[in-house]
């Protein structure tokens, strides 16, 4: 518990794995309303939606293993301090 109140331990690295599958949840959401937006089908659509999904995917992963990389920089930083 001291290690939660003076910021000793990293409480966010916990979190960004749910942050990850709200971000995959919301990119597909996202997809496929772009997919079947609008009066019947069109390729452009479909196309831009299948690359929303594709891209936003990617980008979600990339962001995501960034924030991962932050903390365990902290992570390292705390060890070598402590050592």
């Amino acid at each position: 518990m001291k290690d939660l109140l003076f910021f000793d331990k990293m409480l966010t690295p916990k979190f960004i794995t749910v942050i990850y599958w709200l971000l995959l949840v919301g990119v597909v959401i996202g997809g496929i309303g772009i997919m079947f937006a609008g009066y019947g089908f069109s390729f452009a659509a479909f196309f831009s939606g299948l690359m929303t999904i594709v891209f936003g995917a990617i980008l979600a992963r990339i962001w995501c293993e960034l924030m991962i990389v932050l903390f365990k920089m902290n992570e390292a930083l705390q060890d070598l301090r402590y050592k």
